[in-house]
């Protein structure tokens, strides 16, 4: 660094003394900013110092100042953003960056998908009072708002519903893959533990102070067991005695490590602390049923379990013949007695295959009142009683 030398000891010396060149402080740092400074110190006296700045310094400085309000100015549009929902202004879906999502970012697209849930909700109360479906036009109405907003309001719920569901679906995988082998493939699982994300979306509340992936967790592991609880088996069984079937089964586990035999009811009913009939019950009800259909090799070859296992009774031929035959002494019996009191007995007893009627009923199919119906199918029976046919009729019936 190269300085002038300066003469003091004569009084004829000009205090003027010329420009200082410092080549060092070329930049200054500004905490926001770097720009250029050039200095002029021209010593007015001795302890006088004047520094000049230039106009491009001047500039750099307004500039700062103007992009720091602007700064300030984004930062209060922030602050504001949540508040559209309440002024009445259609919330837009954020722009998403690769990688995880901020908080604000969750509580945006959540709340676009509740105001898409709110306009749907809408829709279908109109819907059932008006018994169709509502056009754009009467939905804006009821809502008070624009053809504009609503069509908006929709489009940016699901897109914010895909945004989500691309972003988590790594989760709902990794739970969906805990209940494989329960009765539904894994892309079903994955499909029902979608829904339980929406469902959770739909639910979230970003006041509470838990993250989204926190909340939806146990929507999407709900949705998948109620899934399981539901499609899972031929026969649906109440979630009670799911429950109860899940600690049976790692109750036997456990005791078969324990006891290196499989368990008794009783042991599992005392591991458990509850009855014995009520685990009875539970695995007999959590047993899955079995075709008639299905092949079984036998020592006379393949057969299916129809043609092994024997039907009722009444279906032998012996049985059908004897219903056949007290069939047609029935009908033999009942044309022994007048129109009006057959068709009394045939109503009052169903035997023609309809549902056995009352004495009121039949009295207001014809036209009689209850007591006089009493009377005549009273005489009719008695009449049956004494005919000889009736003793044939009785004999049948006991062979």
């Amino acid at each position: 660094m190269a300085i002038a030398t300066v003469c003091t000891s004569s009084p004829t010396c000009s205090p003027t003394l010329p420009t200082i060149s410092i080549p060092s402080l070329k930049t200054l740092h500004h905490p926001h900013h770097s720009f250029p400074f050039k200095f002029d110190l021209n010593l007015v006296s001795n302890d006088a110092l004047t520094i000049s700045p230039t106009p491009e310094a001047v500039s750099m400085d307004r500039n700062w100042a103007h992009g720091l309000e602007a700064r300030r100015k984004r930062r209060r549009k922030r602050r504001k953003g949540l508040e559209g929902r309440e002024n009445g202004e259609v919330l837009e879906v954020p722009l998403i960056q690769p990688g995880r999502f901020t908080r604000k970012q969750e509580a945006e697209l959540c709340m676009c998908i509740q105001e898409g849930v709110r306009i749907e909700v809408e829709r279908r109360r109109i819907a059932e009072a008006c018994m169709h479906e509502p056009s754009l036009n009467q939905l804006a109405s009821a809502m008070g708002m624009s053809e504009r907003s609503i069509y908006k309001i929709l489009s940016n719920a699901r897109r914010s519903q895909q945004i989500i569901n691309h972003a988590y679906r790594g989760l709902v995988i990794s739970i969906a893959v805990r209940y494989q082998g329960k009765g539904l493939c894994l892309q079903y699982l994955i499909q029902e533990g979608s829904l339980g994300l929406i469902r959770g979306a739909e639910k979230y509340d970003p006041k509470r102070g838990c993250k989204l992936s926190t909340y939806v967790y146990w929507w999407i592991r709900q949705a998948i067991t109620r899934a399981l609880a539901n499609y899972s088996r031929l026969i649906r069984l109440p979630g009670k005695v799911l429950n109860m079937l899940a600690k049976i089964t790692e109750a036997k586990k456990i005791l078969s490590n324990r006891l290196q035999r499989p368990p008794s009811h009783d042991e599992i009913a005392e591991f458990l602390d509850v009855e014995v009939s009520t685990v009875w019950h539970t695995i007999e009800r959590g047993t899955h049923p079995c075709s008639f259909d299905r092949v079984v090799v036998t020592g006379h070859g393949s057969m299916k379990l129809q043609d092994i296992i024997s039907g009722p009774d009444e279906w032998n031929p012996e049985n059908l013949l004897k219903k056949q035959l007290i069939k047609e002494e029935l009908e033999n019996l009942l044309n022994t007695l007048s129109e009006r009191e057959s068709l009394i007995l045939r109503l009052r007893y169903g035997l023609d295959g309809f549902t056995p009627k009352s004495c009121e009923e039949i009295g207001g199919i014809l036209n009689l009142s209850r007591e006089r119906i009493r009377q005549i199918s009273g005489s009719a029976l008695t009449k049956l009683r004494q005919s000889s046919l009736g003793e044939n009729l009785r004999q049948l019936y006991f062979l």
